[in-house]
């Protein structure tokens, strides 16, 4: 019966030993998390930029260099000079509407417009109707300074 009594003083100091470790790191953990600061180490010259930057985007607009917007795409064709043509042709009717052709191997689009709404898109593929064919209406980015509303 001996032996049992100190197998099981065994196990209960054992068993003590390891709550005694786990408490010991649990208190560990818990002051490691209030007693922290944290240092920021920086060049100054990064709050010199931002303040001009800041200064920039007042003068132009806060996205003068691109936003989400529509164009209408009046060509899409693997012919490069029919693609030159078709934007002759729309800058004919059209000469205040910014033409972008895009090579897209192997195909060339040619884009028209810079709109903010998709509305004034379709007000311009409307009007289109008379000269092309096949147009379509594409979301991406635009130059805000030259929206054509």
């Amino acid at each position: 019966m001996n032996t049992a009594a100190s197998v099981y003083k065994g196990k209960i100091s054992l068993v003590t030993g390891c709550c005694f470790f786990i408490a010991l790191l649990f208190t560990q953990v818990t002051n490691a998390q209030t007693r922290g600061k944290l240092e920021v180490v920086k060049d100054p010259r990064i709050d010199t930029l931002a303040a001009k930057r800041v200064e920039l985007n007042k003068l132009i607009g806060a996205d003068a260099t691109s936003a989400n917007g529509y164009r209408v795409q009046i060509y899409t064709g693997s012919d490069r000079k029919e693609a030159y043509d078709t934007q002759a042709k729309f800058r004919e009717q059209f000469p205040d509407i910014h033409t972008y052709i895009i090579y897209s191997e192997p195909n060339f689009k040619v884009r028209a417009g810079d709109f903010r709404t998709r509305l004034d898109a379709e007000k311009l593929e409307e009007e289109l109707k008379k000269w092309f064919t096949g147009m379509f209406i594409i979301s991406e980015k635009i130059n805000p300074q030259n929206t054509d509303e």
